[in-house]
């Protein structure tokens, strides 16, 4: 009897882990493009995580996705690590290489960017300076996509200043820190105002920034995706701004691991979308 191949295996680990939308959003893409593979919520408890990643390649995981609490733990677990996912100091997705290699990677700042892009295709980023409010994993990962695409000045508020000031720190001087009880006229001239915090989200505290300074033209974007339309985004849009929802960037940055792990590039597009809107 001839050796059958093995069926790829990819997923995603965090701890908990139950709320995720990827096993939906790699299953619609696998079903789509009919290839034989599966996708797999995997709930690592703490002090499991190295043993779970040497374990994994064996079973015949190809890579996963990592997710809160592990981005940053993980890279210290990697063979590999890129250059993008080193400076943001945390990794979202790791491919299983057939040496046994563990490479890490970073794809939320591109994620962060294809949203923008696509929804706003005229979207300059040199039209003027950024406010971002939050200072985490996810801000870092906006930050370094943001200089990269040439966004010439990015405000930072955090409510904790210590983690702000890491970010200039790390960043360089087109990262400004300002007080988190400024955050409202941190906004004023901006071109873009960005919510990376959770702020807004179902179950967590609302986002309580003043937005006198939201003016018609200016681009807003929350990373929240539960509510679809944050508070934020409904603001933003009664005064004439350009808002974008966080589901694209979602979508976005797991493109790029589900091309690694089964060899083809899944479309982001409505029908997409609407397979994750429809849970």
């Amino acid at each position: 009897m001839t050796d059958l191949p093995r069926i790829p295996l990819a997923g995603v680990i965090g701890h908990p882990i139950a709320h995720s939308k990827s096993p939906a959003l790699h299953g619609f893409w696998l079903k789509r493009l009919g290839i034989k593979g599966h996708y797999i919520p995997l709930d690592i408890a703490p002090g499991d995580l190295r043993e779970a990643l040497h374990m994994l390649p064996r079973l015949g995981f190809v890579g996963v996705n990592v997710t809160i609490p592990y981005k940053e733990e993980v890279l210290k677990l990697a063979d590999v690590v890129t250059d993008r996912a080193a400076l943001i100091g945390a990794a979202n997705t790791l491919i299983f290489r057939k040496n046994g290699k563990i490479y890490a990677d970073n794809s939320d700042g591109s994620g962060f960017i294809a949203n923008l892009r696509q929804h706003v295709p005229t979207w300059n980023p040199a039209a003027g300076p950024a406010a971002v409010l939050g200072a985490g994993g996810a801000s870092r990962a906006v930050i370094a996509a943001l200089i990269e695409v040439g966004v010439p000045e990015i405000r930072v508020g955090n409510r904790t200043r210590l983690r702000a000031d890491a970010l200039r720190s790390d960043f360089g001087a087109k990262v400004q820190v300002h007080e988190w009880v400024q955050a409202g006229n941190m906004i004023e001239g901006c071109a873009m105002l960005v919510n990376t915090t959770s702020l807004g989200m179902v179950g967590k505290p609302d986002l309580r920034v003043p937005l006198d300074a939201l003016r018609r033209g200016m681009l807003v974007t929350d990373l929240v995706y539960a509510p679809l339309k944050t508070q934020l985004l409904i603001e933003a849009e009664a005064a004439g701004c350009t808002v974008v929802d966080g589901l694209g960037m979602l979508l976005h940055q797991a493109a790029p691991g589900f091309e690694r792990w089964f060899g083809q590039r899944p479309e982001v597009d409505d029908a997409t979308r609407n397979a994750l809107l429809s849970l």
